[in-house]
């Protein structure tokens, strides 16, 4: 069954037949029928896809992988995570956050590839495609901006990896459905959506660790 969760900042999780973003609310229609509007400010994530795939809460992060920390020496095995007209600013803000830069230049990929206008219809903004309430949690008051909103992402994660303990699963799954939903299934959310998003970020960054994610997804139950 396809749907929408929509997932509140406070814990509380809506089933949405559909949504949209009307200025600064985001107006929720009801798979029964009607509909009513929030303060955007209130939505921590919107996951797109309910279909469940088998969860990856018991995946483990492999020998030898790259950690989270800022590395200047590292540079990922696959192009293109640098090359793009804000390497020098991904630089600068990942050392600033403590966290890997090429991770960083993963995420704006997959979420903006590198669009610093980008708007998505859940009424995420900029190139870490921040969400209303997580630019103001880490003071991102222009979002457009390009430095100010690597600047709260890179934050984020660095907040995440601390979390998690530096796991990268958990990492990248927070940072797509929030982290009540990393806490309410006890690891990667069992959302198709999440999934994937985990193993496409971890395929530029690190092909290896997006390999075992991949296995231990497609697992049967046991």
């Amino acid at each position: 069954m396809r749907g929408e969760l929509v997932l509140f900042r406070e814990g509380r999780v809506v089933k949405a037949a559909a949504y949209r973003v009307v200025g600064e609310e985001l107006e929720i229609e009801l798979p029964g029928g009607g509909s009513y509007r929030v303060d955007l400010e209130r939505v921590d994530r919107i996951v797109d896809d309910e279909v469940e795939v088998e969860p990856s809460a018991e995946l483990r992060e492999p020998q030898g992988v790259q950690g989270l920390s800022y590395d200047l020496t590292y540079r990922p095995q696959r192009k293109p995570l640098f090359g793009s007209r804000y390497d020098a600013l991904i630089e600068a803000e990942a050392k600033r956050a403590n966290v890997d830069a090429a991770l960083v230049s993963a995420v704006i990929r997959a979420e903006s590839n590198y669009e610093p206008r980008s708007v998505s219809r859940k009424g995420a903004r900029g190139l870490m495609q921040l969400m209303p309430a997580t630019a103001r949690r880490f003071g991102v008051s222009r979002p457009f901006d390009p430095r100010a909103n690597v600047r709260g992402g890179a934050k984020y994660l660095r907040e995440l990896a601390d979390r998690y303990d530096g796991n990268p699963e958990l990492v990248l799954a927070a940072y797509n459905a929030g982290e009540n939903a990393v806490e309410t299934h006890g690891g990667v959310p069992p959302y198709r959506e999440t999934v994937r998003y985990v193993q496409k970020i971890l395929s530029w960054w690190t092909p290896a660790l997006a390999e075992t994610v991949e296995k231990a997804a497609a697992a049967p139950a046991k």
